[in-house]
């Protein structure tokens, strides 16, 4: 890593793993796998990707899986390996997102601060992930969400395919990767609660921020740092945005046609 990366203050990491419950998920079905993070994208599973996209970003002291148990994982020598070195470890995932989050704070020590990622992010770098962790750890906030300009994604995927969230100063996608830097930034997770997923499901904006919040986003009557100042000040909190520079950052596997996409993307950068 350059001058720049190499100041970087390891921080923990944690990928969230485990399969949400009561849904028959459409990516593990491609491959008839229990949890959707087994599925091998350009033949290796997703969550071997993003472990060792984390582990070649040199910015964690420790690396945590969450999901329901290490019997999910026991089919996958890299992941085998690196719990036996210590190199990665295990936290039993709770009933939801928001709780899985809050409970690493309860078992694990000095988890602060934390950066959260997801097991179907397989097209992020370590070169993403250290400009991530960079601008996460230089900002005073109590958590950093990382979005991306919808410019940004068309200039390189043009078909406009992917879907954005709208605001007076433009679009944006987030990427499911997040930063927490104090104890009161563990709240931040209670607006995942739900379900998250708030472009296609508006009425959970109104459901956890309430009616006003709704109608500034739908009016798109706020740019997007004010109005995610504007949501957050319920939770007490304080949230800074992180804009990346990279069209892949907000494309997760989150269905069949991602899967394609992704594993498509990543045979290219194979080609080189």
């Amino acid at each position: 890593m350059s001058g720049e990366e190499t100041s970087v203050q390891p921080v923990t990491a944690l990928v969230l793993a485990a399969s949400r419950q009561g849904i028959d998920d459409p990516v593990a079905k491609l491959q008839n796998k229990s949890h959707k993070c087994l599925v091998t994208v350009d033949g290796v599973a997703m969550i071997e990707r993003v472990v060792q996209t984390l582990i070649d970003s040199a910015c964690f002291g420790r690396i945590f899986i969450s999901i329901e148990g290490e019997y999910v994982l026991e089919e996958l020598t890299s992941v085998t390996r690196w719990l036996n070195e210590g190199t990665v470890e295990l936290i039993t995932s709770s009933g939801n997102l928001a709780d899985s989050v809050v409970n690493v704070n309860r078992t694990v020590s000095s988890p602060l601060p934390l950066v959260i990622t997801t097991a179907d992010n397989v097209l992020h770098t370590p070169e993403l992930v250290r400009f991530f962790v960079t601008a996460f750890s230089k900002s005073a906030g109590d958590a950093s969400v990382a979005v991306t300009p919808e410019s940004t994604v068309l200039e390189e995927y043009p078909s406009g395919e992917f879907g954005f969230f709208r605001f007076r100063d433009g679009g944006y996608s987030f990427c499911n990767l997040f930063g927490i830097g104090s104890s009161r930034g563990l709240e931040a997770a209670e607006i995942f609660r739900t379900g998250g997923q708030f472009r296609k499901h508006p009425w959970r904006i109104l459901k956890v921020f309430g009616a006003l919040p709704l109608l500034l986003y739908k009016w798109r009557l706020l740019a997007l740092d004010s109005f995610v100042r504007r949501v957050t000040r319920k939770l007490g909190i304080t949230i800074n945005t992180v804009r990346l520079p990279y069209a892949f950052a907000p494309i997760d596997v989150d269905n069949p046609k991602t899967f394609a996409f992704s594993e498509r993307v990543i045979r290219d950068r194979l080609k080189g």
